[in-house]
């Protein structure tokens, strides 16, 4: 990807990665994904709004390099984590003038990681301004918007807003402006439920902060440019929103296929209840596909079998994802089967806690399910549609 100018004096000089298949050694890549940097060209001083992760600082600087950029006279950091940071010490050797600009938060992370000289570095608070001449730079720090050092950097005579991983999609890209689609939505969602979501209640304030500014370009860290705000800001209003969904997510794990019963038994129950269901088998499916699913559940019954008298491990991290995810589901269960005996659901309870879920009845079943079993698994539905009624799903 070489430089592509957004609007006048104002680049993108980042970098697709289509190789890379895992992000930060957890997230699966469908696309691989962009390291946006862009470059602001003012009457009287240069600009780069984030930089580089460290494999690409050599192809970074060719695209530099190529693009005549000899002096670079500010370095903003949005953020100090190095898919962003990276490239900074090699940035201020290549331009000895350079000032990393950046908020007292990140400025100590810079410091640890990247072993930064604090003497290139300009601290910057909320509401301060930065002049490229006729180009003015205004910072809005969101702190827990991803990291505590996050901030926003905003040009005010081009109303343009840099969101740095805020409204993001791990997406490569020809042409770096967004064009709206069912693959770029699902690839901002999948984004969105991995990454941000552990910190929705700040990305809803900081979402309204947005829509409170007069904003007509929206450029994020990670994906394409939204040219038209409206399409990204409308998909994190229904994302972050307090209410889910009328559905059921069924995560499960099944060695001799009746917690497989059971979850199959509820979902087909469920939706003749006009409740929608999503079954997740966590050996094989995709945890991005799992933290999408878990965007809009209202509801969570997790499935599991017994491994030495207790929970089967691969539940456990399923249980231990949920709650550092922190879904806005309200209402929680558990089924399972067993052969010899122990503690199948304590554990899993024990995570999930910190959600403050309200549990319904668990059931849990030895060996083959039984007509009883079947009867307490209809019960638990009955108790899902209440659940679901209770907070107006149906």
């Amino acid at each position: 990807m070489k430089f592509q100018e957004i609007i006048k004096d104002v680049y993108y000089c980042g970098l697709n990665d289509t190789e890379r298949p895992i992000f930060d050694e957890l997230i699966p890549l469908e696309h691989g994904t962009s390291y946006n940097s862009y470059l602001i060209k003012g009457l009287e001083k240069v600009a780069i709004i984030d930089s580089m992760y460290p494999p690409m600082i050599d192809e970074y600087f060719k695209n530099l390099d190529e693009n005549g950029v000899t002096k670079v006279d500010y370095i903003i950091a949005n953020h100090g984590e190095q898919d962003h940071s990276g490239a900074l010490p090699r940035l201020l050797e290549k331009y000895p003038e350079a000032m990393v600009v950046t908020n007292a938060t990140c400025k100590g992370n810079l410091i640890s990681m990247l072993h930064l000289d604090e003497n290139r570095i300009m601290i910057v608070a909320a509401g301060d301004e930065l002049s490229l001449g006729n180009k003015t730079l205004s910072f809005t720090p969101a702190p827990n918007v991803h990291w505590p050092d996050t901030m926003f950097t905003y040009i005010k005579e081009d109303k343009l807003l840099f969101t740095c991983d805020f409204l993001g999609a791990h997406y490569t890209f020809d042409d770096v402006i967004a064009k709206p689609s069912e693959e770029l939505t699902k690839s901002a969602k999948r984004y969105y439920a991995e990454i941000m979501m552990p910190f929705r209640v700040m990305c809803k304030k900081y979402l309204q902060v947005i829509k409170e500014m007069d904003v007509e370009i929206i450029l994020p860290s990670h994906g394409p440019v939204y040219k038209d705000p409206k399409y990204i800001l409308d998909l994190y209003s229904d994302w972050t929103s307090d209410l889910g969904k009328n559905l059921v997510a069924l995560p499960y794990v099944s060695m001799y296929g009746s917690t497989k019963e059971m979850i199959e038994y509820l979902s087909e129950k469920l939706n003749k209840k006009g409740i929608d269901t999503v079954k997740y088998d966590i050996i094989r499916g995709d945890l991005g596909d799992l933290a999408m699913t878990l965007i809009d559940a209202t509801t969570i019954v997790m499935g599991t079998s017994m491994v030495l008298a207790g929970p089967h491990p691969a539940s456990v991290n399923i249980a231990y994802l949920a709650s550092v995810l922190k879904p806005k589901a309200k209402f929680a269960s558990f089924v399972g089967s067993y052969g010899w005996g122990g503690k199948l659901f304590d554990i899993l309870g024990e995570l999930l806690a910190k959600l403050k879920l309200d549990i319904i009845e668990p059931v849990q079943v030895k060996g083959k399910l039984t007509k009883e079993d079947y009867s307490k698994l209809d019960i638990m539905v009955e108790a899902i549609v209440e659940k679901h009624k209770s907070v107006g799903l149906l």
